[in-house]
């Protein structure tokens, strides 16, 4: 079939099947990539309105057994430089995070054998306690699994404990390409397979709960497998309809043990368009400015995508990537209506929530990302001792700490 049929029937609105894709993908222009997402995107939106939301990207621990070869962020368990917040310090983000107009917290972090199941029960509790309207966005499917193994539990059962302390919604994170070739290759297959990534949805939806799907490109996956990757996330979507958005962003590759190079804008256009093309069951695409930087995200919105994501305020996973693009409300807000849009806040279920909140009161300006902790903060999370130490680093910490304590009282 020639692009030229291939681009009418996306047009007529007709579901298109693999071979389709793949034949767009190689084959069609990118002008004539981006009119056939811009179309579907102006079809599902007609208001044009562009959505964005204002909430905090917190990785709560840095350290994990996982050690993904495209991950620059994770560190091993015992490394001098390996973290966990504490739940004060959570705290003073969340109070950072309101102060800017947010309300929800997006929380993910490494796979640490030292955070229990209760860990995480705890934390969820005291935030709600604390702060009964914010929202918790948190922990990927491979966290849930992490969890699973750790409280030998099936993975419905953790679920329902999460959510019985707070859990509000799972993001997509974890997901990379969902081809077990590709994840043995990236050494996360252990982590999650894809079987076992598309199951945590499945059962959150079940319960449910509201979930993102993402995708990271460009590391050793073919054309054929990124698009396998859609097309699973299209027969989730149609037997549970619980995904709100698709974000997809390129594999950063600095600092990485991987290696390699970056896709370039293009390919992310691209493979931004397509995915608008086959995800005809997903209302929601996000621009992933993060990775791109702004100009790229504000491009986005003639290719498919009709959502900005998120303000972030923190991220410290892309960054340690080599990428530190900043956007705060106001940008934003500038580069959607510069696209000849209107900006609307919204939260994660897609629900308009307003105008942009620097129109209706001063808020600070926010000229770069921040981070978990400042360089050079070594101190320890206090909540970490209520719980059995299973490492063998751990243990000798908490060794050496009631040693110190011994030797000052003594």
């Amino acid at each position: 079939m020639t692009i030229q049929k291939l681009a009418d029937r996306v047009m007529e609105g007709a579901r298109i099947d693999r071979d389709e894709a793949l034949e767009l993908y190689l084959h069609a222009p990118t002008a004539v990539l981006g009119g056939l997402a811009d179309a579907i995107r102006a079809r599902k939106h007609p208001d044009r309105l562009v959505t964005y939301i204002i909430d905090r990207n917190v990785n709560y621990t840095n350290v994990c057994v996982a050690r993904c070869n495209f991950c620059a962020f994770y560190r091993p368990v015992g490394a001098p430089d390996g973290y966990v917040l504490g739940f004060e310090e959570i705290f003073r983000k969340i109070d950072e995070t309101i102060e800017l107009g947010g309300g929800q917290l997006l929380l993910q972090g490494g796979h640490n054998p030292d955070l229990p199941l209760e860990w995480y029960e705890d934390l969820f509790r005291a935030v709600k306690q604390r702060y009964p309207a914010f929202r918790l966005h948190a922990l990927s499917p491979p966290e849930v699994i992490h969890l699973s193994r750790l409280s030998r539990l099936p993975v419905p059962q953790v679920i329902e404990r999460l959510v019985g302390v707070g859990l509000d919604s799972i993001p997509g994170g974890g997901a990379e390409i969902l081809v077990d070739r590709v994840r043995k290759l990236l050494n996360c297959y252990s982590k999650a397979t894809a079987d076992e990534w598309l199951d945590v949805m499945r059962h959150a939806h079940l319960a449910g709960l509201r979930t993102t799907a993402t995708m990271m490109y460009g590391t050793v996956e073919t054309l054929e497998e990124r698009l396998e990757h859609v097309f699973r996330l299209r027969d989730l979507q149609d037997e549970t309809a619980g995904f709100t958005a698709f974000i997809t962003w390129s594999y950063q590759p600095e600092h990485t043990e991987l290696g390699g190079h970056e896709a370039t804008g293009v390919d992310y256009l691209r493979t931004l368009a397509i995915a608008r093309i086959v995800l005809d069951n997903f209302d929601n695409l996000q621009a992933s400015w993060v990775t791109q930087g702004g100009k790229v995200g504000q491009l986005s919105l003639a290719y498919g995508a009709n959502d900005m994501g998120s303000v972030m305020i923190e991220e410290n996973v892309v960054r340690a990537a080599g990428a530190s693009y900043c956007m705060d409300e106001i940008e934003i807000v500038r580069n959607v209506e510069n696209a000849g849009f209107i900006p609307k806040r919204r939260n994660m279920h897609y629900e308009v929530l307003g105008d942009p909140i620097f129109r209706e009161r001063a808020v600070p300006r926010m000229l770069e990302l921040a981070v978990a902790r400042t360089d050079g903060d070594t101190s320890r999370s206090p909540e970490i001792d209520r719980y059995a130490a299973r490492s063998a680093a751990e243990k000798a910490a908490r060794r050496s700490s009631a040693e110190d304590k011994a030797g000052r009282t003594g």
